[in-house]
């Protein structure tokens, strides 16, 4: 099984059903909007009949066939034409904008399973490495209780640590497992997490909001206006200009009703308007546009929401910083206090419950500054992700 590092990770889930699952939503919308644009140029139909009639007279022949061709355009509809182009145009770059978003959340939830994976990696490897030392001084023990020089209840403490650090350590591995199992359903391959990728720090840090999902809600604005806009042009009226051509073919059994007319030409301007509907232009308006005022309270909290979102991310990362050198300060005091009491324990000066007390120490210092080092790199994401920047572009 080939390794993955963080960009081929975020790559393979931003390749995901899901993902296409938008895109094909997007592509639809700019076929349909292409669609309606085609709907406002100039028309033209053909048609042909033919009839047979048991009762001639002078308009209806025993039996004749029509040919037509219909040329149509709308010169005037009260603006609608417009504001459909503009809500379909600010519908297309809302979904693009929440194209971007969801990538982004996608990308930002592989990054908090990545780093959460080798945190709990470097606490698995500081677990081994304890019980490793655990068992070394259990044998060491053993051979001083054969010769008397110990007693069994040093032993069963030792043991005792040893299988509490097994649970821990089976704890661990069914949270890696599970990360994996994460990380496999989002891309939707095996993976197999290669260590080594980190965040690019920042040049300064951010302090506008450029989140995609907010700039969607915008747009979403955008199209709801010009959908009451759509509405608002049923008070105005709508000018069609026609033009006909037909070609008559009439046989006659009487020869009295024969005419003269084998072909007609007719154009023709024509104007509708509706001046009443009991209201029914009103409400429809009146419906669009609350819809809007409805959206637009959403937008106010959610970009609210957003901001305050992006204050705590910052300082959610100032403290992570912060962490790591208090973390730094606990593992070189923990190693000191190890080797003074490991060296003091070993010459018969202590119990084994001072050494096994700063032996869990030492490894949870250890285990402690790895968590704090790749908790930076998740606090890092989370800066970036709610500033609204693309966070694969940080990936190194």
């Amino acid at each position: 099984m080939w390794s993955q590092n963080l960009n081929e990770l975020v790559e393979l889930s931003l390749k995901n059903r899901l993902v296409d699952s938008y895109n094909y939503e997007l592509e639809s919308l700019k076929n349909e909007f292409e669609s309606v644009k085609s709907g406002y140029l100039p028309k033209v139909d053909v048609g042909a009949s033919y009839s047979q009639t048991n009762k001639e007279t002078a308009n209806v022949a025993n039996e004749g066939s029509t040919t037509y061709a219909t040329a149509s355009f709308i010169l005037y509809d009260g603006g609608k034409r417009s504001d459909t182009f503009k809500s379909y145009d600010s519908n297309i770059k809302s979904t693009e904008e929440a194209i971007q978003a969801n990538k982004n959340k996608i990308a930002l939830n592989v990054v908090n399973y990545y780093f959460s994976y080798l945190s709990l990696l470097s606490s698995k490897e500081a677990k081994e490495k304890e019980i490793e030392q655990l068992n070394a001084q259990y044998n060491r023990l053993k051979k001083y209780l054969d010769v008397g020089t110990t007693t069994e209840d040093e032993l069963e403490k030792i043991i005792y640590r040893v299988e509490s650090a097994n649970v821990s350590l089976h704890e661990i591995e069914l949270q890696l497992q599970t990360i994996v199992h994460n990380l496999n359903y989002i891309t939707g391959v095996d993976v197999s997490i290669e260590s080594g990728s980190l965040l690019n720090e920042f040049s300064q840090l951010p302090t506008e909001l450029t989140r995609a999902d907010i700039k969607s809600l915008e747009y979403d604005l955008d199209t709801l206006l010009n959908n009451a806009n759509i509405e608002k042009s049923g008070y105005l009226p709508t000018i069609n200009l026609k033009n006909t051509y037909t070609k008559y073919d009439m046989n006659y059994k009487n020869s009295s009703y024969d005419s003269t007319l084998d072909d007609q030409n007719i154009a023709s301007i024509n104007l509708t308007w509706n001046i009443f509907s009991f209201g029914e232009t009103k409400n429809r308006y009146e419906s669009q546009y609350k819809k809007y005022l409805s959206l637009k309270s959403k937008y106010m909290y959610e970009k609210n929401k957003a901001n305050v979102d992006l204050q705590l991310a910052i300082k959610a990362y100032d403290i992570a910083k912060l962490k790591v050198k208090s973390a730094q300060s606990g593992l070189a005091a923990a190693n000191s206090a190890y080797e003074v009491i490991k060296s003091k324990f070993e010459n018969g000066l202590i119990d084994n419950i001072a050494y096994l007390e700063s032996l869990t120490e030492k490894y949870n210092a250890i285990s402690v500054l790895k968590t704090a080092q790749y908790d930076i790199e998740i606090k890092k994401a989370n800066v970036i992700y709610n500033s609204g920047n693309n966070l694969k572009e940080y990936i190194k």
